[in-house]
């Protein structure tokens, strides 16, 4: 009797082990193995589910994935189409609860909860079920977005976009931010501001600023600062004080240098006022009767004289003729 009861006992435990070791098997037919990893990305109005695909063996069929969600207190509901998102049976590792719309999704202020499992026709695996969060406690803020900076006169005006659209503003509002400095020069911050138009005055003329932009989002008397915008540079103009400044310092300078150039030359022109009229005069010039002669000296310098004569010099409207009694021209011979 004794070794039967022993051989029985030792069935009894093999039979046992056995079925613990089909249990522990990820791929068993009684049970699939439940999804691993899953995290939820809320950044601006997105609402996105995702985890890590599940895996088989000897499987032949895709696994799908369900998923359902409940708000505080509620039971739960599968993620279908009354939200705008079919997530039931799906094969993607993920669900966006914001596909169809950014206006879609869960409500901001709520308090959500969501779990998922892996299906395989009349097999399931365990639920997980994430922590529940709630999209403006748990969000991620970016950057305003369509961020606009017109340089002006001594002054930056900075328009943006909000990160994203917020359904009711009496429970939540976003507070701006901007962060700048002089290139090289010390951080300033200047808010918050309520309004998506910014103004930056009394900034240095002709001088180059950085900047970025930050939004704040507030809501029951919390608040998540978001992300810096990318940093951008401008050069400021010049505002009108500074340009009647320039208008000023130019004309007095281009007067002071004409003054010191007239009084300069006036200078040297007392100087060097002999070596100046040597420069300036006109040397003497030979006659050309004289040059004609000097090329060909062959030439009678008497014809050379009378040879450029005009004729007109020899024509006379009137020729008058003078005589001296005899008596009165021996007087004036005598006097000489």
């Amino acid at each position: 009797m004794r070794p039967t009861r022993l051989w029985s006992l030792l069935l009894l435990l093999l039979l046992g082990a056995c079925a613990a070791a089909d249990a522990l098997q990820p791929d068993s037919l009684s049970q699939l193995p439940a999804p691993q990893h899953p995290r939820i990305r809320l950044y601006n109005e997105e609402q996105v589910l995702s985890w890590e695909p599940v895996t088989l063996s000897n499987g032949t069929r895709p696994v799908v994935y369900r998923v359902q969600f409940k708000y505080s207190g509620d039971e739960w509901l599968t993620v279908d189409t009354s939200i705008g998102v079919n997530c039931t049976q799906i094969t993607a590792t993920e669900c966006d609860f914001t596909a169809a719309s950014p206006s879609a999704g869960f409500p901001m202020d709520f308090n959500v909860t969501l779990r998922l499992r892996a299906e395989l026709g009349a097999l399931h695996s365990a639920w997980v079920t994430m922590p529940w969060f709630q999209h403006y406690r748990n969000v991620t803020v970016g950057p305003p977005k369509n961020i606009e900076v017109t340089p002006g006169e001594g002054s930056l005006i900075i328009r943006f976009s909000s990160p994203f659209d917020i359904p009711h503003t009496s429970t939540a509002y976003f507070w701006y931010y901007v962060y700048y400095w002089e290139e090289a020069g010390v951080q300033q911050v200047k808010g918050p501001f309520r309004s998506n138009s910014i103004s930056l005055d009394n900034l240095k003329p002709f001088r180059v600023y950085c900047l970025q932009v930050q939004a704040q989002l507030l809501w029951n008397k919390s608040n998540v600062n978001g992300h810096l915008s990318n940093t951008s540079c401008y050069k400021i103009m010049a505002d009108a004080s500074t340009k009647l400044q320039q208008v000023i310092l130019i004309s007095v300078g281009t007067f002071s240098l004409m003054s010191v150039l007239a009084g300069a030359c006036f200078f040297l022109v007392l100087k060097y006022r002999a070596l100046i009229k040597h420069w300036f005069h006109t040397p003497p010039s030979i006659p050309s009767q004289i040059e004609e002669y000097l090329k060909d000296p062959a030439q009678p310098i008497l014809d050379a004289l009378d040879k450029d004569s005009s004729p007109k010099d020899d024509v006379w409207d009137s020729v008058s003729i003078i005589s001296f009694p005899e008596k009165g021209q021996e007087d004036v011979l005598q006097t000489h």
